[in-house]
This record gives structure tokens, sequence and C-alpha cells, in this order.
């Protein structure tokens, strides 16, 4: 059975804190580094921080269904492997609210029909803009691909570095994280996943930009 990962968007509750709170929370976050949030340098800072944030976490209000919902249905026949390598993303660790960066790759096989290209690098967007694991984000891109698709199977793979790992802990800098994830025909047919591996190692050719 295909691991099933929950994708849509976050519903704050009533009790959402205000902007003023929050600004508030990095205030004491910063006096309790040993600093004083009133000095000059760091008098605007709790309200950059919460804009950041803003920005950071702007994943929470978006749906894939909505951003996968248009396909284009006049592909003369085409029904095989559709691939984007090298999709760069950063993301922030639910465990230490640390950045991790990266690129990631997304294959999918067309039932139908099939989306613009810009909308797979968006959905990856959409999952990289929260707090994650990146276990779970690599199965919320391949389930959201394959379902709000109407696709027959799709591939992920996710290649990161974790500065939790690389600046605190056991503080390891360089260290990549590699996971995958095959939803459909793709989990059911090792031919596939070995064509998915086998496009990921050739060379790019570079194209005029």
């Amino acid at each position: 059975m295909d691991l099933k990962v929950s994708d849509k968007p976050y519903q704050h509750s009533t009790n959402q804190p205000s902007e003023a709170e929050a600004e508030a929370a990095v205030r004491t976050l910063l006096a309790w580094a040993g600093d004083d949030p009133r000095r000059e340098g760091l008098r605007d800072t709790p309200r950059r921080v919460a804009k950041a944030y803003k920005e950071y976490f702007s994943g929470y209000g978006q749906d894939p269904a909505d951003i996968l919902e248009r396909v284009f249905e006049e592909v003369g026949g085409y029904d095989d492997m559709v691939m984007l390598k090298d999709i760069p993303f950063t993301s922030h660790c639910e465990h230490h609210i640390a950045p991790f960066f990266g690129r990631a790759h997304v294959a999918y096989l067309p039932m139908g029909g099939v989306v613009g290209l810009s909308k797979i690098a968006r959905t990856v967007d959409v999952f990289a803009k929260r707090l994650q694991t990146q276990e779970t984000m690599t199965a919320q891109i391949a389930n959201a691909v394959c379902e709000h698709l109407g696709a027959r199977g799709s591939a992920v793979m996710l290649e990161a570095v974790h500065t939790c790992m690389s600046m605190r802990g056991v503080q390891k800098p360089g260290v990549a994280t590699v996971t995958t994830q095959f939803v459909g025909e793709f989990k059911s047919n090792p031919l596939l996943q070995a064509r998915f591996m086998e496009q990921l190692r050739m060379p790019r050719s570079d194209f005029p930009v």
C-alpha cells in the first residue's frame, strides 16, 4: 500500500496568534539568547522575522489540487514518462526549524493528458514551504502528483543538505540525504524504477538560456 500523507492546506484555528504576538515571541527568543532586543540592530528584527515566516511557510495556505487541476489533453497520444530534474528547493526541518536545501527530481506517467511543467515545480514548493521532514515531503509530492493528475504512477527523489546536522549536534557539513518514493505503476514495476534512476544518472545537456 502506498504511503499516504495529508497534502491539504492547514486550517488555522480561531486561536491563531496575532502578528503582534508573533513579534513578541521573537523578542523573547532574542532576550533568551542573551541579546537586547531593544538595541538598534535588533529593534526591527521581530517584524522582519514575522514577515519572513509568512514567506518561508506560505505552503500551509496552498492546495496542490488547485495547482495541478488543469491538464492538457492534446499531446498526440503521448503516455510515456515525463520527468523534471534538478528542481531547487529550500525547506525547514520541523525538529529544529533549521533550513535544509537541495534538488527534487519528479517523474510521472500521464493518463489522458499532461500538466504544465511549471506546475510540478510549484507543487514541490507547496510542500517545501512547510515545516518538514525530507521523508514526509518526498511522499507528499509523489502522492499529490499521482492523485491530482490522475497519473498512472509517479516517482520522486530528493537530495538535500540539512543545516540541523551541519551547524549543530553532530556538526558534519556536506552530508547529503537522499530519499525516494514510488507510487502506482512505478511502485509495482522495477523496470520503471530502473528507467527513472537511469535518467537521473544521465548528464544534463547544456542548453542556451
